[in-house]
């Protein structure tokens, strides 16, 4: 076979187990990276390209979003917030894990990342007695790695290289508890993938170290923290933390992604947070400092701790599209691994095979391995090219040429002098007489006595296609290869005969997911129940006792009212109260405060269809399940959302509701609901209860309670301070009613009586009373027409003195051997406990 044959697209299918990503690849390429048409770009390690669709949407929506400062506390800042705090979480889904075990610190990009921590990182300095801290690091790593060496010299600290042959010695026996007391603090490099060779080290070697199985661990007592160096690593393969729980990892986005640039991050295993000391602080770090005194209180929270001043906010909300792009055009990072290491490896297999008319190979490759495997060697040909006497071309030479056929490419060391080092056999006293020759890193000064001071790299993104990889061997082939150009076929078949396994160690594990439960409403008993310490409507006068006179349910977060008659309780409140809602393309949760025409949407639950309908004026109506079936999980995202501070897990409903909803918001957004399987509890936990209460995706506390007798309170105040000029429309009772978005509306009470009550029993059902509701400018959305008003918060605010306190929020206590209904009615008759002070 023939070296054109070979460079078919049969040939490589042959050899790479999956290309594209199902669908038409071409055209995706096509439209997403036309800027690319005509050109081999073949230097992703350095930098990868990001899709046209990424900027497009990202722009749309700092065209059309208003983003402040998040440290500042207005409705733009918030904005930003919250959705900074959405691309956390989904930075730390992406590796597989949550905020619990680690956390997120924004940084200019993972140099940026390294600097910090060596910055942090409680060095302890050798004393007389005792041993200080060691840095040690392998010596195939980055510059920015083992640039940490320039602090740590200056602290008295040991700075250890270690080669990968070192990092495999195993620990003799130790003897257990022998370290108990030494906790001098050690720190260990590595990169999970050379971005010289791209061999890829074993992740296990984090879980070595720390236990200190491994050299130079084992000979070291005291507490071994390791830095995983991902930078090149994530950009194709998928780094699941679960598995190889290293204590800092250090990455750039535009790596991954493409855009945006000048982010990076350092994501901190939450244990060993502590312990890192931080002297400079800037703005946003401090939680208390003094100008006149040397007092200072850190930040709380991680991340606010080590982000000085403001965080590159906008480059932050541009990962949410970045993450959307990848996700929509790949499917998976898995995807990305076997499809980029597919077109390595068909590289590699056809280069090292291209010999010279003369039989002798054309290219040197620098490699541990031979491509068996992606879980070993990543998406990295590294390599120099030789005559067909066997002296190597400088890689200047080849760069030029390659320019001129339209192939980027990268030269020189790549920053990493051990690997280049290693490889290409220079000593420590060749590379100082290089540098007295003139050669300096990045020049292109690439032979010094005939010797090379460097290489080639070729490296692949998730976009690169089958036509960059034939685009490259057939321009080695004619610019390089004295003719013929011939392959050497034993070679070549003993490459193709190599399983390549597609199978990795580091894959993220299947997501369990159970059924939700099947809640039912039980039949109305005419029973009520008495009990001592409640105050009866009875003992009241006739007309004046205590009644439920509405009940209200929003299914959907900041979505209409729906009322009911009767209704069945749930674990989280009423049943299907709050039990989705509507996010922006960002995953941050839409409220009537940012979207008012969220109020026109009117849900309604019919529990014989287990159906919800969406409805709205000018709209079809479409349904949504009730249940979170199981079954749907496989082609349904899980999503990672913030209701009022808390992170919730939840699931996406569908395109059709995601089309139905943009259309009527006109922007672009998705419905999601709460996981079946994902328990959220009430912050503040009622004393009495043993348990504290779940919620669905309400802000506080699983009921809202308002009372008529206040609402006409407030009302008749508004209708007082009405002068006839700017004043807002006058609103009759019932519309007021519905914009403070109670669940329950009760009758024959004082105003404001309700502030004083503990407990009460609605029906046959116990509650306690867990607080006030503090309001907030959402009660100015009219809601039939979601236009904003003014009242009525000004009057509220002048009658509670700027509180704006309304309502109470309500838990619902099932004591031991309770039997009562577990539903609701309008009508019932209520008991009510006041404080006792």
């Amino acid at each position: 076979m023939d070296f054109h044959t070979l460079c078919s697209f049969e040939s490589f299918q042959q050899c790479c187990s999956q290309y594209g990503y199902g669908g038409n690849f071409r055209d995706v390429v096509e439209q997403e990276f036309r800027r690319s048409k005509g050109v081999a770009y073949l230097d992703h390690a350095a930098a990868t390209l990001y899709p046209e669709s990424l900027l497009r949407d990202y722009f749309r929506d700092i065209s059309t979003n208003l983003y402040g400062n998040p440290h500042s506390h207005n409705p733009s800042s918030s904005l930003t917030y919250d959705t900074v705090e959405r691309v956390r979480d989904r930075v730390l889904q992406h590796f597989n894990t949550t905020s619990k075990e680690y956390s997120v610190i924004f940084t200019s990009g993972c140099t940026a990342a390294l600097k910090l921590l060596a910055e942090s990182f409680p060095w302890s300095s050798e004393t007389e007695r005792e041993a200080g801290s060691f840095f040690c690091y392998l010596t195939d790593s980055h510059t920015s790695v083992v640039g940490i060496r320039g602090l740590t010299s200056a602290l008295r600290v040991v700075a250890l290289p270690v080669s990968p042959q070192e990092l495999t010695t195993m620990a003799k026996d130790r003897v257990q508890g022998e370290d108990v007391f030494c906790q001098t603090p050690h720190l260990f490099c590595y990169p999970a993938q050379s971005n010289f060779s791209g061999r890829k080290y074993p992740l296990s070697h984090v879980r070595g170290i720390q236990a200190r199985h491994l050299y130079p661990a084992c000979d070291l007592r005291g507490r071994w923290f390791v830095l995983l160096d991902a930078a090149s690593y994530v950009s194709c393969s998928s780094l699941n933390l679960q598995v190889c729980p290293a204590d800092f990892i250090p990455i750039s986005f535009y790596k991954i992604f493409g855009f945006p640039t000048g982010l990076g991050a350092l994501l901190v295993r939450n244990d060993a947070a502590g312990m890192l000391k931080k002297s400079y602080f800037g703005g946003g770090t401090a939680a208390a400092y003094l100008s006149g005194e040397d007092y200072y209180v850190q930040a709380k929270n991680i991340s606010d701790r080590f982000e000085d001043g403001t965080a590159s906010f906008l480059e932050i909300i541009a990962l949410n599209h970045a993450f959307d792009s990848l996700y929509r055009i790949t499917g998976s990072i898995h995807n990305i691994q076997l499809h980029t290491f597919g077109l390595a490896r068909y590289t590699y297999m056809l280069l090292s095979s291209l010999c010279h008319g003369n039989g002798r190979p054309v290219a040197q490759i620098y490699t541990e391995g031979q491509f068996e495997s992606p879980i070993t060697q990543g998406p990295i040909v590294n390599f120099n090219l030789l005559d067909s006497s066997g002296q190597i071309i400088g890689y200047s030479q080849v760069d030029r040429m390659a320019s001129l056929y339209n192939i980027h490419v990268r030269t020189g060391c790549f920053c990493n002098t051990g690997a280049c080092q290693a490889f290409l056999g220079i000593t420590n006293q060749q590379l100082k007489r290089n540098l007295q020759a003139g050669h300096v890193c990045g020049d292109n000064m690439d032979l010094v006595d005939g010797q090379p001071t460097g290489s080639v790299r070729v490296s692949f993104g998730y976009m690169s296609t089958f036509e960059d990889c034939q685009k490259f061997l057939k321009f080695v082939a004619e610019c390089f290869v004295e003719k013929p150009v011939t392959v050497d076929q034993v070679r070549l078949q003993k490459l193709k005969t190599a399983r390549a396994s597609s199978e990795g160690s580091d894959e993220h594990p299947s997501v369990e997911i159970s059924n939700g439960e099947n809640h039912k409403g039980a039949e109305k008993k005419s029973s009520e129940v008495s009990q001592n310490g409640f105050r009866h409507g009875d003992s009241k006068s006739p007309g004046e006792a205590y009644t439920l006179t509405n009940i209200y349910i929003y299914p959907i977060k900041s979505c209409g009212a729906y009322e009911v008659h009767d209704w069945p309780l749930g674990p989280l409140g009423l049943l299907y109260d709050r039990g989705w809602m509507v996010v922006n393309q960002n995953g941050v949760c839409l409220s009537q405060k940012r979207e008012t025409r969220l109020c026109l949407i009117r849900p309604q639950v019919h529990l014989p269809s287990k159906k919800l309908f969406l409805q709205a004026s000018g709209m079809d109506t479409i349904s949504v399940p009730l249940e979170d079936d199981v079954r749907l999980h496989t082609n349904s995202r899980v999503c990672h959302s913030k209701v009022c501070g808390d992170r919730v897990e939840t699931m996406d409903c569908g395109d059709e509701a995601a089309s139905w909803l943009s259309d009527f918001l006109g922007q672009p957004c998705r419905l999601i609901r709460q996981r079946s399987d994902y328990t959220r509890e009430m912050k503040r936990r009622p004393a009495e209860a043993a348990d504290s209460p779940l919620l669905s995706l309400v802000n506080e506390a699983q009921y809202l309670m308002i009372n008529r007798a206040s609402v006409k309170l407030i009302q008749d105040l508004m209708s007082s301070r009405q002068d006839g000029c700017e004043s807002d429309q006058l609103l009759d009772t019932q519309s007021v009613i519905r914009r403070f978005r109670a669940n329950l509306v009760i009758t024959g009470a004082e105003p404001f009586e309700e502030d004083n009550w503990s407990h009460l029993i609605i029906g046959n059902t116990r509650f306690m009373v867990a607080g006030q509701c503090g309001r907030c400018q959402m009660i100015g959305i009219d809601q039939d027409t979601g236009t904003k008003t003014k009242e009525p918060l000004f009057s509220l605010s002048a009658y509670r003195a700027g509180k704006v306190m309304f309502g109470v929020y309500l838990s619902h206590l099932s004591p031991e051997g309770s039997t009562g209904p577990n539903v609701l009615s309008a009508g019932s008759l209520i008991q009510a406990e006041p404080h006792k002070y």
